[in-house]
């Protein structure tokens, strides 16, 4: 049987009293597409920053790559690409400049970086502000460099968090071809997205994380032959316990119809 690329047993952390992983167990395979939903709050962004080594866990074990995790072995990270929710760039740099300072700490090449760098920007509609500085970038320009950035480097296992934020529908096209691409050269990804409808589209297996725990764990067929519900949404509400959405926006528009007396 495959050995899975990432392990997770009995993972906890707790933030004062607040409980926010509870005990979690998966495993994760070479190849597969990981579709990681759950409520804000629910611990998804601190799961992957404990395998990311920006947290520290309080209990449990990982192993990725077949090796337990160890934050002071740099080998594992050379093989992780990461896209954060919120990006944190080095404004003041160009492009080139901060994608080779990224491309440094996996321990490549300048000329490589550099190379690589202007191939994918162009690919991405960017190649002519690659000297340009980040503080002018818009929104999505700003996006499709951190995709760059986290890939660059041709890891083994993405976690991507929100990637799409941004990207205009073709770019959105192509990116979703870039997953399924990476997925079938055996690359793992690990994709936490409040966008249902592209986690039930291109997730091989979707995990569910709702009060500190996985509450659902299966191809999205799977879910929905154990649920009463059709959609991915739907589904999501109802394990989720949320079905308040149509009083809500109700009271939402009532309240923003009100006139004065």
């Amino acid at each position: 049987m495959t050995q899975p690329v990432l392990s997770v047993k009995d993972l906890k952390k707790s933030f004062g009293h607040n409980d926010v992983l509870k005990g979690i167990n998966f495993d994760v395979y070479p190849g597969q597409i990981i579709g990681y939903i759950g409520p804000n709050g629910a611990g998804k962004s601190t799961t992957v920053k404990i395998f990311l080594g920006m947290l520290d866990k309080d209990h449990g074990d990982i192993t990725m790559f077949g090796s337990p995790l160890n934050y002071g072995d740099w080998e594992y990270k050379h093989r992780i690409g990461y896209v954060p929710e919120q990006s944190e760039v080095y404004e003041n740099l160009t492009a080139s400049e901060y994608l080779t300072f990224v491309g440094g700490m996996y321990g490549m090449e300048d000329k490589e970086i550099l190379s690589k760098a202007s191939a994918l920007m162009d690919l991405f509609g960017i190649k002519d502000t690659l000297h340009s500085r980040i503080s002018s970038y818009s929104k999505g320009m700003r996006q499709k460099l951190l995709i760059i950035a986290s890939m660059i480097h041709d890891p083994d296992i993405l976690f991507l968090d929100e990637p799409l934020s941004g990207l205009d529908a073709n770019s959105v096209m192509v990116f979703k071809e870039i997953l399924a691409q990476l997925k079938s050269r055996g690359k793992t990804i690990f994709y936490s997205s409040h966008i249902m409808e592209v986690v039930e589209k291109i997730s091989d297996r979707i995990l569910l994380l709702s009060g500190g725990e996985i509450v659902a764990d299966g191809s999205f067929d799977e879910l929905k032959a154990q649920s009463t519900e059709g959609s991915l949404q739907e589904i999501f509400n109802q394990l989720t316990g949320f079905n308040e959405h149509a009083d809500i926006a109700s009271k939402f528009v009532e309240i923003m119809e009100r006139r004065s007396s």
